[in-house]
């Protein structure tokens, strides 16, 4: 049933949100000359996939967690786009193909060892990542791996469909600001 929610809602959500899409792409243009950003995560059965961004950080950033990433490396733009979520939007195009869900365990780099053997520990990956979640929402971020593990595994473990629409109305208003920047 979540699948099909995640699916309706993200097809639709790209139909209505395309504009925008556009719009960010093209300022993107002039900001970083590369408006996307897709990075290899870790997703279900901690098999690889491309997460699909808009760009936050100057393209010579190396690939770090946001928490380890400096303020400088994010642009005024890309500064713009996190404040308000904007920069997760292509993500949709995951969560159509099947590869994320809207809620769930967001997903994680492959270098963040400590992180995958918490989760890996708990069953975490057993679930597709998501856009959002509970520990999202709860301002706890991927730079303490054992709370974040605890909380992906409580949430999987207690998902409702109340609790799913919940944890995306948060993140749309706003509570939450999910993985943190080092300042």
């Amino acid at each position: 049933m979540i699948r099909l929610i995640d699916f309706l809602a993200a097809f639709c959500g790209l139909l209505l949100l395309w504009p925008v899409l556009l719009i960010v792409s093209i300022i993107g243009m002039f900001d970083t000359g590369s408006p996307i950003f897709v990075q290899t995560r870790v997703g279900r059965d901690k098999k690889p996939f491309k997460l699909i961004k808009f760009r936050t950080m100057s393209v010579e950033t190396k690939s770090v967690a946001s928490h380890l990433a400096s303020n400088a490396s994010i642009t005024k733009l890309g500064n713009f786009l996190r404040r308000t979520k904007i920069d997760e939007l292509p993500q949709l195009i995951n969560v159509v193909k099947g590869e994320m869900s809207l809620v769930g365990p967001r997903p994680n780099l492959f270098n963040q060892e400590e992180l995958i053997k918490e989760r890996d520990a708990l069953g975490v990956y057993d679930s597709l990542p998501g856009v959002t979640g509970l520990a999202q929402v709860q301002n706890i971020d991927m730079s303490t791996p054992a709370l974040l593990a605890k909380i992906d595994k409580q949430m999987i473990d207690s998902l409702t469909v109340k609790d799913y629409f919940k944890y995306i109305i948060m993140t749309v208003t706003g509570s939450g600001s999910g993985d943190a920047v080092k300042k």
